[in-house]
Parts: C-alpha cells; sequence; structure tokens
C-alpha cells in the first residue's frame, strides 16, 4: 500500500490555492472574499485528507478553510456552507442564498477522510451522460467534485485521437480505423472492445475538440489535486492490425451483448505475443507525452465478455501483460480496474479464477473498484481481493434511467462493515453510476459518507436536507423526503435500479409491475409537496423534485392502467379496454408528457440540442443526432439493447413511448373484434417501425421548457390521485 501514496502527486500548494480560491469565486461571487482559503499538504502527514475550518479573530474574514489538498479544502468550504450556511448545491440547481453577515465557528472544526480516496465516475457514463459537454458544462461538473471531496476520477476524453495517431504510425490506414471506431454515444464500449462501428465513424472535428477538452480537463483536474486516471490498453485491436503483422497471434472474441459480429467480435491479443507490449507501451508514451500523468492507468480486458481460457495461468498472464505494457512507459504505473466482471459472471470467476487475474500484478500495483458493492460486493467471497486494494463504490444507477430509487441503509453502513471486513484493503469509497443528473439526494449522501466514522442517522439527516436543498424549512416537504427515504429511496437485498415500469419497456402481456416499496409513499410525497408550493415554488430545485415525484406517480399510475388493460384484453371485456386504453393513451401519457416538458432538465430537446452543438457541419450534425436518439431508444440498430437506456423525457414520452402504447391497445382491440389471437411476434415487427421512425423523424426538439410545471402537476394530481 506504500505504492497508494505515491498517487497523491500533489500539485505545489500555490497552484491548489489559487485553483480553489478560483472555484469559491465561480461559486459565491463577491462574496468569496470573505472566507480565507489555503492548502497545506503537511496537514494530512502522508496520511488521507483533512481539512479544518476555524473564525479568525480580529480579520474581514468569516472563516478559515486548509486543507492538506485544494480539494480537501474545497470539501471544507462545502461543509461550512452546507452546516451554517444552510447552502446546496447538485446536478439540478445550486441554492446559495447565504446569510448576512457570514455566520461565524465558536470553535475549530477538523475532519478527516477514514480513507486515501473518493473515486467518482463510471466508464458507461462518458457515453450515457458525458458524450456532448462542453467545456461550461465540464467546468460545473469538476467544481462539484472538488466540492463533494472526490480526489480521483477518470480522465477519458481524446484518447481516440492519441489511439488513431499510433494506429496509423503502426501502418494502419484511416478506413481501418474508421472501421474500428464507434459513434460519440457509444465510445464506452468501443473501449471496452464491446462493441466496434456502430454508429461511426469519428469525425476528424471530433478528435480535435476532444483533445482541446481533455487538455481543459486535466489541467483543471491536477490543479484542484485531484489524481486524474487515464485510458491504458486493454489488448483489444482493430482488424488492421492482422493487415499489418499477418503473424501476430489475435483471437477474435464471442458477440457481446445482442450484437451479432457485424458489430461486435473484437480480435483481443496474446499476452504472449510481443505486439501486446510494442501496442501497449507505444500508446501510453504518447498519451503521457500529449497530457502528463498521475500514473494511474485504467484498463477492462473483460469487461462482460468471457475470458478465452478459463485456466488460471493464462488469466496471470493477460492481467501481467497489460500491466507490464503499463510499467514499460511510467514505472510507477497503478492499474485500476473495474471489478464488475467478478460479479457479472460469478460462473466463469470462481475464487482461483479472481485471484489467477489479481495475482498476475504485484500486490499494491493494482486498486480493483468494487463497482456494485451496495447490492452485490465482491470483496466478501474474495478475502479482499486476495490483498490488492479496493474502493467501496456505490453503482446506483444503470443506462441513466429516470426513476426514484436508491439503497440508502445498504449506503449507510457498507463502506463501515468493508473497514472492519478482517485483513480489509479498502482503501476509500467511490460513486460509479452508469448516468447521472438523477436522484440528487442519494449522491450527497454517499459524498458525504466518504467523509464520515461512523453511520448518519437518516431520517433527521433528510430533514436537514430538504431544508438545505429548498432554502427554508417546510413541514410538509420534509414529511415527503421521509417518506420516500422509508420507500423508493429504501431498496434492501439485492437491487438493480433499472427502470422496468411499463412505461419505458415495449408493450407485451407479460410485463414486470413489481415494486419495492409502497406505491402510497410515493401519492403521498406528492401530496405532501404540492401542498408546499405556495412556500417553496419560487426554489428551482423544488420544482425539480416536483417534477420528479409527479412523474414517479405518473410511471405507478402507468403500471395501474397496464394492469386493467391486461385484465380487459384477457377477460374480453372490450369497453372495459377501450376506457383503460384511451386514458393511458390520450390523457395520462400526454399530461406526462407536458409535465415533463415544463423543466428545462426533463427535455428531449435538450440532449439532441448539446448533440448537434458539437458538429462542426450539417452532417456530423445529423450522425451525431442520429447516435443521440438511437442510445436512449433501441441501443443498436435492431433494438439490440432495447430502452436500457431509457430517459423520461418531454418529446421522447408522446413521440415514442406513447406511440408503442397506441399501437399496442389498438391491437388488443382489434384481435378482440376479429377474435383472432395476440402475437408477441408480429407485434414486435410492427412496433420495431414505429421505434425505428422515431429516430429517423427529423423533429426538432425544444431545448427550453414550456407551461407552469406547478399547474401541470396540480392538475395531473386533480385528476389522477388515487
Amino acid at each position: 500500500l506504500l505504492l497508494l501514496a505515491a498517487t497523491a502527486g500533489r500539485a505545489g500548494d500555490p497552484r491548489q490555492e489559487e485553483a480553489v480560491r478560483a472555484l469559491a469565486r465561480r461559486l459565491l461571487g463577491p462574496r468569496a472574499a470573505a472566507v480565507s482559503l489555503s492548502v497545506d499538504p503537511a496537514l494530512a502527514a502522508g496520511g488521507p485528507d483533512i481539512y479544518r475550518l476555524w473564525s479568525p479573530p480580529g480579520t474581514g474574514m468569516a472563516v478559515a478553510v486548509e486543507g492538506s489538498s485544494g480539494v480537501a479544502a474545497a470539501a471544507g468550504l462545502y461543509r461550512y456552507l452546507r452546516d451554517f450556511c444552510g447552502c446546496h448545491l447538485s446536478w439540478s440547481g445550486a441554492q446559495l442564498r447565504l446569510p448576512e453577515p457570514l455566520p461565524r465557528l465558536r470553535a475549530e472544526i477538523r475532519a478527516a477522510a477514514p480513507g486515501r480516496y473518493r473515486y467518482y465516475q463510471n466508464v458507461c457514463a462518458q457515453s450515457y451522460s458525458f458524450a456532448w459537454w462542453d467545456w461550461a458544462r465540464w467546468e460545473r461538473e469538476i467544481d462539484w467534485m472538488a466540492l463533494s471531496g472526490i480526489n480521483l476520477a477518470p480522465a477519458f476524453a481524446g484518447q481516440e485521437a492519441v489511439w488513431q495517431r499510433v494506429y496509423r504510425n503502426l501502418g494502419l490506414n484511416q478506413s481501418e480505423i474508421d472501421k474500428y471506431f464507434t459513434g460519440p454515444a457509444f465510445l464506452a464500449w468501443n473501449r471496452m472492445g464491446n462493441l466496434r462501428r456502430w454508429a461511426g465513424p469519428l469525425p476528424p472535428a471530433w478528435h480535435f475538440k476532444q483533445l482541446y477538452l481533455q487538455y481543459r480537463i486535466v489541467e483543471r483536474m491536477r490543479s484542484l489535486g485531484m489524481t486524474t486516471v487515464l485510458p491504458a490498453f486493454a489488448g483489444h485491436v482493430p482488424q488492421g492490425i492482422l493487415r499489418v503483422f499477418p503473424r501476430v497471434n489475435a483471437t477474435r472474441l464471442g458477440h457481446w451483448s445482442h450484437f451479432d459480429c457485424t458489430y461486435s467480435c473484437t480480435y483481443l491479443l496474446d499476452p504472449e505475443d510481443p505486439m501486446f507490449q510494442v501496442i501497449g507501451t507505444l500508446f501510453l508514451k504518447e498519451l503521457i507525452k500529449e497530457f502528463g500523468t498521475d500514473h494511474v492507468y485504467s484498463a477492462d480486458t473483460f469487461n462482460e465478455m468471457t475470458p478465452l481460457s478459463s485456466d488460471p495461468a493464462y488469466l496471470s498472464r493477460v492481467s501481467s501483460a497489460v500491466f507490464r505494457s503499463m510499467t514499460g512507459a511510467d514505472p510507477k504505473a497503478l492499474w485500476l480496474m473495474q471489478g464488475w466482471l467478478f460479479q457479472h459472471q460469478p460462473d466463469f470467476w470462481q475464487p482461483a479464477q479472481v485471484r489467477a487475474l489479481l495475482h498476475g500484478v504485484p500486490l499494491g500495483r493494482m486498486i480493483v473498484l468494487d463497482l456494485f458493492a451496495e447490492s452485490k460486493p465482491v470483496y466478501q467471497w474474495t478475502e479482499s481481493f486476495y490483498g490488492q486494494p479496493f474502493i467501496w463504490c456505490m453503482l446506483h444507477n444503470f443506462g441513466g434511467n429516470h426513476g426514484l430509487f436508491g439503497t440508502v441503509e445498504a449506503i449507510n453502513h457498507g463502506p463501515f462493515a468493508a473497514r472492519r471486513f478482517p485483513n480489509s484493503t479498502m482503501v476509500g469509497t467511490g460513486l460509479v453510476p452508469e448516468g447521472i443528473e438523477q436522484n440528487d439526494m442519494v449522491y450527497e449522501l454517499m459524498n458525504e459518507l466518504g467523509w464520515r466514522q461512523e453511520p448518519l442517522d437518516l431520517p433527521s439527516w433528510v430533514t436537514r436536507y430538504a431544508e438545505r436543498r429548498y432554502g427554508a424549512p417546510n413541514a410538509a416537504a420534509a414529511g415527503a423526503w421521509r417518506l420516500l427515504l422509508r420507500s423508493v429511496y429504501n431498496c434492501t437485498g439485492v437491487c438493480v435500479n433499472h427502470n422496468r415500469s411499463p412505461l419505458v419497456r415495449r408493450p407485451s402481456l407479460r410485463m414486470d409491475t413489481e415494486l419495492w416499496y409502497n406505491a402510497s409513499d410515493v401519492y403521498e410525497a406528492w401530496r405532501l409537496l404540492l401542498s408546499a408550493g405556495a412556500e417553496l415554488g419560487s426554489s428551482p430545485a423544488f420544482l425539480y423534485d416536483l417534477v420528479d415525484v409527479t412523474r414517479q406517480a405518473a410511471q405507478q399510475l402507468v403500471s395501474d392502467y397496464y394492469l386493467s388493460i391486461r385484465q380487459a384484453f384477457q377477460s374480453h371485456a372490450l369497453p372495459e379496454l377501450l376506457t383503460a386504453g384511451g386514458v393511458l393513451v390520450y390523457d395520462l401519457l400526454p399530461e406526462l408528457d407536458s409535465l415533463l416538458s415544463s423543466h428545462s432538465l426533463f427535455l428531449l430537446g435538450r440532449w439532441l440540442e448539446s448533440a448537434r452543438a458539437v458538429a462542426t457541419s450539417g452532417r456530423e450534425a445529423e450522425q451525431y443526432e442520429l447516435n443521440a436518439r438511437n442510445q436512449v431508444t433501441l441501443w443498436g440498430p435492431s433494438g439490440n439493447i432495447l430502452d436500457y437506456a431509457n430517459k423520461q423525457l418531454g418529446g421522447l414520452v408522446l413521440d415514442y413511448y406513447a406511440v408503442r402504447w397506441s399501437l399496442f391497445v389498438s391491437v388488443l382491440v382489434e384481435s378482440l373484434n376479429s377474435g383472432r389471437p395476440f402475437h408477441q411476434d408480429q407485434f414486435n415487427q410492427a412496433v420495431f417501425q414505429v421505434e425505428r421512425g422515431f429516430i429517423y423523424n427529423k423533429k426538432r426538439y425544444p431545448a427550453v421548457p414550456a407551461g407552469d410545471t406547478m399547474e401541470i402537476s396540480r392538475k395531473l394530481f386533480l385528476k389522477y390521485y388515487p
């Protein structure tokens, strides 16, 4: 573990001090002048981050914050704003109404992080959430990361530009490279060897823009004292390598997910082949020359891919080859690996196989992300990853789906239990959602736990959370949050937050309507939030939550109407089928769409226009928009991973989900009228045309909200509250 200390590649304190002061100015404007911010690495004495807060006597400063790093100082600043000024910052907005004057502290407060790392980002989020981001959006995210105390995170932008350079130097031609890279919305899976070519190729302008972004991202992250994780070579190569080096030993992997070999089945180099080291080291040297390094690298060779052999010796050779290709370019290299594969294919990854893969790398030179630790921790059945350091991660979200969800008890106790595990090698906590900008509360909670030595009292914590988030105490709002905390946010057992609501799934007669919570708690929270509207209606975060809770209630109602439709069809009750189907298709879904369209963060147009904004030509804009539309619907040419990345967005509900439901209801009505049975296969063929039609409908969706959120929610409530 001594090597972990080497990754704390701290910038000098003046650079970090200036970076954290600039962050304070972006956040607080002129009021930042009343806060003194300083960075002193000696504060941590080589251990985990520390910050301290105090009010210096006889100065104009309300509070002084000192951190062992820029990130620690930023976390200390947020602690002061949160606990003493009643402020709140999240993806859905900021509540920064500062008291006048700023409160002074009676005594010094000192906080030490329980572990070295607070990690953030999932490789999939690069595509599900960050795909179209510009620097302004990245800057906001990095500010949020620093204030949340995140000190370890990937910086993956621009890597395809470097790979292209390496492939060209090795002798591949442009068409071979173009047949390898996917389009921008699918790069996450290209990087892990799952997918190739789909929705590509990447235009030259894409590479320039991503390089420019990456320079700024790594510079800002490092200036705040964060350790950046850079991509490394995992062993996957384009087919063109076999033309240039005909004697290379490469094997074609099997297909990934529901893709056939048209777009998957990439080639994996044999770990003993000399080209493995040549390519891996060449890439990393080029990358380091371009962006510098903090000595931590990410590579995933077998993400959702079955290795060619279960022989432990083979698996050790693979991990050893990946690690050697890193140290060939950087002798101080540390490998950060996702531990998803072990719980995703437990039949393959038995203890002997896990141990072999992990022990192909010297102990302490790898950090494993226990990626789904809140539901399926791997450290417990691998003797703490057989001695390799690991980070306890909360995955929480799949595909960037909307839907209220959390496992608050698991995250409130899990990290502390993992630290107490016999011979625990845990070195920190992490947030690794596949998609962001949902369920702010869960991430605020997890970030706070990253600095705590013991669990929180959740009901009182969530009461304070509501007050800070809306900028005022309100009994109804606090009551709503306590209801949500005990219901939707408290999934226990193995919980997979994948939105399976009939609303966002292709209709059939066998749909899952099971809930892990009491639906009436959400309806009651909806009623309470609406009753708080008169007092809290001017709070942006309140309006966001009102949309989100109303949306959740509507999603529950869709399940009820679906069950009525199915029951009416199965008992041949045509009038009841027409009534339930008519309400769903012609009222509930259009009303839900108008609710979502009233808030900027729930607009399909925002996602599509951000894709178009990256383009430098009309042709690029069309390609990027098709990427964006396909990802949230068909996910592949033929619905290969259909609705995996479903979203509830204004425009998408009306023109995609509602059109599917309309077709389903009319096919069922036709079946009852004609006496011919309903055939799911025939329906799937017909509905695929509807789904594909949405992707190519060429309609421009508004990126600006329309309508009054409170009014629309109240209207839905008066009509539908059970």
